[in-house]
């Protein structure tokens, strides 16, 4: 049997544990350690990253690992704050379960609630699961522009033509100051919390042109719709967005998306990660019209102070009388103080 020993990433050098991670066939850009930088620069959270090394003191598995403390959302472990998927990844069954152990201990001995691992597949096979909520939607790029185009169904295809027709164009930003004031509208909207501008600007200084802004403009050239996405090896993740109302009289979301696809296969991507949604929400909804099928994300749990899994996310109705205020308030007022609960809410 392979003798495995589970260190702290500070043990283990960033090069080396982002070699791994990149090839590591489910890793995704959270497991890097641009990522973590984000998650203590932006998000303001303590990381507790581990590594699996053998013998040779090569790396067989990482988990990144964060500790969230606040006054109103208590205090627990994710890996990682603010991904979808940045959970246990390893060479083997047996590897991964000491990573999520050893996770466990520390999330138990610092007094934690609970522990979150955020993951495609299961690696514990014990630990109580959240699978019936969140759900990935993953395609393959066709090769061109118009094969693109026709491997969008029928009735999403002709708001894509609507929004060229309606004269949408797509630019790509150097900079966050035009898509953060789409997403910080929409967000809005939605009386969800958002991230700061600053959140934006952090993600872009550490993965520098790995992580692109693009904007969608109406004929006249004001802004419709945007999307901040990161790539990864071969795929995009389109992962932040926002739009303002009038963007759906001119279908410029339909449209963002199908230039997206395009771009992105300019780049060299090769698959489009439509990103994370909640079962039967209108986001997962439209990415189903978009021909993406559903697949669960094995979300596993240690609970440790609670009995149950926590449900810290809008469909929860116990935040409904919060979501209704918050879409009341000013927009230069959320501006200020989504932030500080952003970060504890993702």
């Amino acid at each position: 049997m392979q003798s495995v020993r589970v260190v702290s990433a500070r043990e283990v050098d960033d090069n080396d544990w982002d070699r791994y991670v990149r090839s590591h066939p489910l890793a995704s850009c959270f497991h890097l350690t641009a990522w973590r930088k984000v998650v203590t620069r932006s998000l303001g959270h303590t990381t507790h990253c581990l590594a699996a090394v053998d013998e040779h003191n090569r790396i067989v598995g990482v988990l990144p690992l964060a500790e969230c403390m606040s006054p109103l959302f208590g205090h627990h472990f994710a890996s990682a704050p603010g991904a979808v998927e940045a959970g246990v990844i390893a060479a083997s069954a047996s590897i991964g379960n000491q990573l999520a152990e050893r996770a466990r201990e520390i999330a138990l001995r610092s007094g934690a609630s609970h522990l979150e691992l955020r993951q495609r597949q299961a690696v514990t096979q014990n630990w109580p699961a959240q699978n019936e909520l969140y759900f990935s939607f993953r395609k393959a790029l066709a090769e061109t522009d118009e094969a693109i185009m026709l491997a969008i169904p029928r009735k999403q295809r002709a708001e894509v033509r609507k929004g060229i027709a309606a004269g949408c164009k797509f630019e790509i930003d150097p900079d966050s100051a035009r898509f953060y004031n789409l997403y910080a509208d929409n967000v809005h909207r939605h009386g969800t919390p958002g991230f700061a501008k600053r959140h934006f600007d952090t993600i872009k200084s550490v993965f520098g042109d790995a992580c692109e802004f693009a904007i969608v403009t109406d004929a006249q050239g004001s802004a419709l719709s945007g999307v901040m996405s990161l790539y990864f090896e071969d795929t995009i993740f389109p992962y932040y967005a926002g739009d303002v109302l009038r963007a759906r009289d001119v279908s410029a979301n339909d449209y963002k998306y199908y230039a997206l696809m395009a771009h992105a296969r300019s780049r060299g991507a090769k698959v489009f990660d439509y990103g994370r949604s909640k079962l039967d929400t209108g986001p997962y909804k439209f990415k189903k019209y978009w021909g993406f099928e559903p697949v669960a994300y094995q979300y596993e749990f240690a609970l440790l102070k609670r009995d149950s899994i926590p449900q810290n996310n809008p469909t929860n109705p116990k935040y409904a009388r919060a979501i209704a205020i918050w879409r009341k308030m000013p927009r230069f007022v959320v501006d200020r103080i989504g932030h500080p609960l952003a970060r504890h809410l993702c």
